[in-house]
C-alpha cells in the first residue's frame, strides 16, 4: 500500500485546502508548496516549506517559472523500485502525493470585457506539467486536481485503502482537468484572437450533472453534462429543481427546447411543449392569460407536456394548470412561494426555476453526432424586425397581422421541418411539424385547429421555409388565412406569389430560413 511521506500542494482553489493539510500534518505527511498557498497555509500556522528551499533557486518572472526543476519533477516522475538510484544521486527525494489545480483561466475569460494580456497570465504552465506527471505515474503518487475529492481522500487514507485503482480514477480525473483548461485556451485563442467560428479542431468539454436512468429509450445509456466554459449562470443547465422526480433524458430534451422559445419573447408568454414541439404558444399581459390561449391551441398534445413561462409562476397560473391538465415539468425564471404550496401535492411534478435568462456573450454551437464524426454549426439566433420583412403581394398587411406574422416567425423557429403554424391574436392556432410535405403540414395544422374549435378564419401563417410550388398556398385558402410570412427564394416565387394575390392574401418574405430538423 502506497505511504504518503512528502506533498506538495499548490491550488488556485482553496476551498477545504486548511482541513487537508491538518490533516496531513497529523500524518507526519512534509508539505511542499508556494506562492499564495504557502502563505494560505503559513498563515494557520501549518508547518510548510516552500519549494524554492528544495531547488535552491528563487521563483522567478513574478512566478511564472517556480516549480519547472529536475528536483521537482524528477520526485513527482521518479519510479519506486527504478529509479532510486539516479534520485539519490542528483538528491531528489520522492513527492508520494500532488495536490494542485490551476489557474482561474476560465473564470477569468467568462468576463467579456477581459483583456487578452490578463487572460494570458492566467494560462499555468507549471501545474499542468505537474498534474500530467504525477497522473502517468500514478502507480507511485497521488494526483488530486478537485476540492470535492478531499474528503473521500482523507477517509481511503487513514482506512488504507489508496489501491491502485483509485489512483487510477484519480489520473484520470487530472488528465480530463489538462484536457479542459487547454481546450478551454484554445477555444479562446481560436475565438476572440483569430474570430474564427470554424476551426481546425473542435473540443467540447463539460462537467457531469447527473447520471440519467436511460436515454430516449431504456435499452440505451445516457448523462447529462453542463458546458465547461461557455455559459451563462442562469440558463437551463443551472436551474434548480425546486421539487419533483429526477429528470429523464427527454424531459431534459424537451424542457430545453421550451426554455429556448419563451425566452425570446419579451411579453409574459408561456410555451407548451411536447416530444420537442410547441404545441401551444401566446402571449398576453399576463401568464395566466397566456397560458390559457396557449392550452387551448391543442389540450391533447399538452397532456403530459412541458410548460415553460418568462416570468414568475404565481399561484392562481399554477392552480390553473393543476386544474387543467397533467404536466411533467413547469420552468419559470421564479417560483412563488403560493405557486410552491399549490404545487406541492403533485410530488412527481418537476418545478424548475432558472433565474433570469442572461444575454449571451459568446459563440454558441449546435451539434450532432453521425458516424464517425460530428457536424457542428452556430446556434440560429437569426431574427426578423418588421423593417426586415418585404411585402411581395398586392394587398399590404395590416398592423395587426404583421404582428402575428413576426409571433409566428418566432415560434417557427422551434418546430421542426416541415413547420407550418396558424397564428392569431398572438397566439397559436394550429401547429404542423415534421413532415415530409409542407402542404400535409398544413392540413395538420388545419385539422388541429378545428379539432379544437379555434377558428381559422383572419389567421396568419408561417413556413419555416419556400414553398416550392404554389399548391400550400392554394391548400389553405379555403381555410380563410390572410397573410403568410415565408423566406421566398424559390424558382417558382412569382407563381406562389399569384396565387396568394388571386385568394388576396398578403404575403411577406423574410429571406431567412429556420429549418429545425
Amino acid at each position: 500500500m502506497l505511504k504518503i511521506n512528502r506533498a506538495l500542494l499548490s491550488v488556485s482553489d482553496k476551498s477545504d485546502l486548511i482541513v487537508l493539510a491538518k490533516k496531513l500534518v497529523e500524518n507526519n505527511v512534509n508539505i511542499l508548496s508556494t506562492g499564495g498557498t504557502h502563505k494560505a497555509l503559513s498563515n494557520e500556522n501549518i508547518s510548510v516549506t516552500e519549494v524554492s528551499d528544495v531547488t535552491k533557486f528563487p521563483e522567478i518572472m513574478n512566478g511564472r517559472v517556480k516549480t519547472l526543476h529536475p528536483k521537482i519533477h524528477g520526485g513527482i516522475l521518479g519510479r519506486r523500485g527504478t529509479d532510486e538510484k539516479v534520485m539519490d544521486q542528483y538528491d531528489i527525494h520522492p513527492i508520494d502525493l500532488l495536490v494542485v489545480n490551476l489557474y482561474p483561466f476560465k473564470e477569468t475569460i467568462r468576463n467579456k470585457d477581459v483583456e487578452i494580456n490578463k487572460a494570458i497570465e492566467n494560462i499555468d504552465i507549471g501545474g499542468p506539467a505537474m498534474i500530467r506527471a504525477a497522473a502517468k505515474n500514478h502507480e507511485n503518487i497521488i494526483v488530486i486536481v478537485d476540492p470535492d475529492d478531499y474528503s473521500e481522500f482523507i477517509k481511503k487514507y487513514e482506512n488504507h485503502e489508496l489501491t491502485l485503482e483509485y489512483r487510477q480514477y484519480l489520473a484520470t480525473k487530472a488528465f480530463g482537468h489538462t484536457a479542459s483548461y487547454d481546450a478551454a485556451i484554445y477555444q479562446y485563442f481560436n475565438s476572440t484572437i483569430l474570430k474564427n467560428n470554424i476551426s481546425d479542431q473542435f473540443f467540447y468539454t463539460g462537467n457531469l450533472i447527473t447520471k440519467l436512468r436511460y436515454g430516449e429509450n431504456p435499452h440505451q445509456n445516457a448523462a447529462f453534462y453542463s458546458d465547461d466554459i461557455n455559459f451563462d449562470q442562469n440558463n437551463f443547465t443551472r436551474s434548480k429543481k425546486i421539487q419533483g422526480k429526477e429528470l429523464s433524458f427527454n424531459n431534459i430534451a424537451d424542457s430545453s427546447a421550451a426554455f429556448e422559445c419563451v425566452n425570446q419573447f419579451e411579453s409574459p408568454a408561456c410555451v407548451i411543449v411536447k416530444h420537442a414541439n410547441p404545441c401551444g404558444v401566446a402571449i398576453n399581459e399576463n401568464i395566466k392569460d397566456a397560458y390559457s390561449r396557449a392550452f387551448s391551441t391543442d389540450p391533447t398534445s399538452a397532456f403530459g407536456g412541458i410548460i415553460a413561462f418568462n416570468r414568475t409562476l404565481d399561484g392562481d397560473t399554477a392552480q390553473l394548470i393543476i386544474n387543467n391538465q397533467f404536466v411533467e415539468v413547469i420552468i419559470a425564471p421564479k417560483i412563488s412561494l403560493d405557486a410552491i404550496s399549490i404545487l406541492k401535492d403533485k410530488k412527481d411534478v418537476r418545478i424548475l426555476e432558472t433565474g433570469t435568462q442572461n444575454q449571451k456573450n459568446y459563440i454558441d454551437y449546435d451539434l450532432k453526432k453521425v458516424p464517425g464524426g460530428l457536424l457542428i454549426q452556430t446556434i440560429d439566433d437569426g431574427k426578423i424586425n418588421k423593417s426586415d420583412l418585404k411585402i411581395v403581394t398586392d394587398r399590404i398587411p395590416n398592423e395587426t397581422e404583421i404582428t402575428d406574422l413576426l409571433f409566428a416567425w418566432r415560434v417557427g423557429k422551434y418546430v421542426k421541418s416541415n413547420a407550418i403554424l396558424f397564428c392569431k391574436n398572438k397566439m397559436t392556432i394550429g401547429i404542423g411539424a415534421g413532415q415530409m410535405s409542407r402542404v400535409y403540414s398544413s392540413k395538420i395544422a388545419a385539422i388541429k385547429a378545428q379539432d379544437e374549435n379555434l377558428d381559422i378564419s383572419g389567421s396568419v401563417m408561417s413556413s419555416d421555409a419556400f414553398f416550392p410550388f404554389r399548391d400550400g398556398i392554394d391548400a389553405v385558402a379555403d381555410y380563410g388565412i390572410s397573410a403568410i410570412i415565408q423566406p421566398g427564394g424559390s424558382i417558382r416565387d412569382d407563381e406562389v406569389i399569384a396565387a396568394a394575390n388571386e385568394h388576396n392574401m398578403a404575403m411577406v418574405f423574410t429571406a431567412m430560413r429556420h429549418f429545425r430538423h
